[in-house]
């Protein structure tokens, strides 16, 4: 037996305004998320962008062609309801900071990492008032325990939408220095996936590429694109 689909059934999506934000209506329906709750996002520029996802659809209802509607509808049925725990969890990975963990060689290896990493963690120190230190080798180094609350505050005080974006461009990347470098415009983004991508670049030099390695990283490396799309849809215009 097929799987069944849910196909088309509306003519036109438009962007309307809600309470606290706007929606998206599909012939005068309004949208709502898998949990059944409302589907509102805080700026018109998201929500044309959902719309624009739903008037794209032809047939069959397909969600992996729509990730502005998936990574919204993660952010209100998700992230709203955990959101001190998701704040944490991204939190936390400033203490194993993928910047921090520096290789014991070869040599050309630790100068890459140094020449690339250390001016992110340069500014971080200035930026987020945030000092991390680093370490050769995997094994833990505990950071500054006030460094961190610093770094947790920043985490905390995310809105949901700015929040699931985070998480993923942290969680992608191993590192909560470059999900910050990434929403704060510190570097373009596709910079930002390079840094966090030295170690595998470095091996790829020695000993070719892997089809199924490489295939995962450009995976990945859309979904990062994604989660800086989703996060600057998010703030409202300046």
């Amino acid at each position: 037996m097929s799987e069944w689909k849910a196909k088309r059934f509306w003519k036109a999506a438009s962007v309307v305004e809600a309470s606290g934000g706007f929606t998206v209506h599909l012939d005068g329906r309004a949208v709502k998320t898998p949990a059944k709750t409302p589907l509102i996002v805080p700026t018109r520029a998201m929500a044309a962008a959902i719309a624009a996802e739903w008037d794209a659809q032809d047939g069959a209802i397909d969600p992996r062609t729509m990730p502005v509607t998936r990574s919204a509808n993660a952010a209100i049925d998700k992230v709203a309801i955990q959101h001190a725990e998701v704040a944490q969890m991204i939190a936390d990975y400033g203490d194993s900071d993928l910047l921090c963990y520096r290789a014991p060689g070869p040599a050309e290896l630790i100068e890459r990492q140094a020449r690339m990493w250390d001016p992110v963690l340069d500014w971080a120190a200035e930026a987020l008032e945030a000092r991390l230190e680093t370490a050769s080798g995997v094994m833990h180094v505990p950071q500054d325990a006030a460094t961190l609350q610093r770094l947790a505050d920043r985490v905390h005080a995310m809105d949901n939408f700015a929040l699931a974006a985070f998480h993923d461009l942290v969680s992608l990347s191993g590192s909560l220095v470059l999900g910050f470098a990434a929403v704060m415009n510190h570097l373009p983004i596709e910079d930002v996936w390079r840094l966090s991508r030295v170690d595998e670049d470095w091996q790829i030099e020695q000993w070719g590429v892997d089809d199924e390695a490489a295939a995962m990283a450009e995976t990945k490396r859309s979904a990062f694109r994604h989660a800086k799309f989703f996060h600057d849809l998010s703030r409202p215009p300046e």
